[in-house]
C-alpha cells in the first residue's frame, strides 16, 4: 500500500503552525501562575535540585515530624545545624575576602609611598614627603617625623615638618626595646602630632633606628578611625616602610649604621 507523501513528510505550513502553536503553548505555560503542584512536581523529577542549590536551605522551613510521645525528630535540628554552618562559613568566606582585598590595598600603598621617598631629589624633599605625601598615599591623617633633642647634637635647628621631643620621651611611649606601638580608640598626642593631634584616634608608633650618630627619631602614624591601627595587627609592611626610611636617612645624610 503506497501512502501519501504528504503524511509523511511536514509541509513547511505545518511546521510553520508546529512552531507557531509551540510558542503559543510557551507564552501561555509562562503566563500561568506557579502553583505548589508545579513545584513538588518539578521537585519530583529533579530529586537533586536542592543538593544543587544549598542556598536555598536558607529559605525553606523543615517540617518536624511526628514520631509520637516522648521522641525527638533529630532530621531537624541536623538541618538547622547544617544551615547555621553554612550561614557561619558565607561569613567567615566574606570576611576573608575583604581582609584580603584590605591586605592588597595596603600594600599597594606601601609600595607607592617608598617610590615616593626613593623619588626625592633632595633631603628637604625627602622629608616634605614623609611629613606630607605619606599622610595622602597611606590614607590617613597625620604623619609626623619626630626627632629627640640630644647634648651631644646639642639643640640644633630641625628641618621642616620635623618635630623635636625632650630625651626618653620615645622610650618613655614605646618602651625602651619595643620597635613599633599600635594603639587604637585614643586621643592624639599633642607631643607627637602637633596641631594635628586632635584628629587623631588611632595611631602607629614606630621606633626608626637612623645611626648611632643620630639621636633617636619615632615616625608617627595618626588616622581619625578609631580601629584603623589595633594591637593584634600585623606590621610587616610598617616595618618595612621604616627600614626604607632609615636607610634614605642615612645615605643622604651620610651617615654610619
Amino acid at each position: 500500500m503506497t501512502g501519501n507523501p504528504s503524511d509523511a513528510v511536514p509541509t513547511k505550513k505545518t511546521a510553520q503552525k508546529t512552531t507557531s502553536a509551540k510558542s503559543a503553548g510557551e507564552k501561555n505555560a509562562a503566563k500561568t501562575p506557579l502553583s505548589a503542584a508545579l513545584v513538588a512536581e518539578y521537585l519530583r523529577h529533579h530529586p537533586d535540585f536542592l543538593a544543587r542549590n544549598p542556598a536555598l536551605l536558607e529559605k525553606i522551613e523543615i517540617p518536624g515530624r511526628d514520631q509520637g510521645d516522648g521522641i525527638v525528630d533529630l532530621q531537624r535540628f541536623m538541618v538547622e545545624r547544617l544551615r547555621n554552618d553554612m550561614l557561619e562559613l558565607t561569613a567567615s568566606r566574606d570576611e576573608l575576602v575583604a581582609n584580603v582585598r584590605s591586605n592588597m590595598a595596603t600594600q599597594s600603598r606601601t609600595h607607592e609611598a617608598i617610590v615616593a621617598l626613593l623619588a626625592a631629589r633632595s633631603f628637604e624633599q625627602f622629608v616634605e614627603t614623609v611629613t606630607t605625601d605619606l599622610a595622602i598615599i597611606l590614607d590617613l591623617d597625620v604623619v609626623t617625623l619626630a626627632v629627640e633633642r640630644s647634648e651631644r647634637n646639642g639643640p640644633g635647628h630641625s628641618p621642616a615638618g620635623v618635630h623635636c621631643l625632650q630625651p626618653g620621651t620615645i622610650n618613655e611611649a614605646l618602651g625602651p626595646t619595643q620597635t613599633i606601638l599600635l594603639r587604637s580608640d585614643i586621643d592624639g598626642d599633642p607631643l607627637i602630632f602637633g596641631a594635628g593631634a586632635g584628629l587623631v584616634r588611632s595611631d602607629a608608633l614606630i621606633r626608626l633606628h637612623i645611626s648611632s650618630e643620630a639621636p633617636l627619631a619615632l615616625l608617627a602614624l595618626g588616622s581619625r578611625q578609631a580601629d584603623q591601627f589595633h594591637p593584634g595587627q600585623g606590621t610587616e609592611l610598617l616595618r618595612f616602610l621604616a627600614q626604607v626610611i632609615e636607610h634614605t636617612f642615612r645615605a643622604w645624610l651620610s651617615l654610619p649604621e
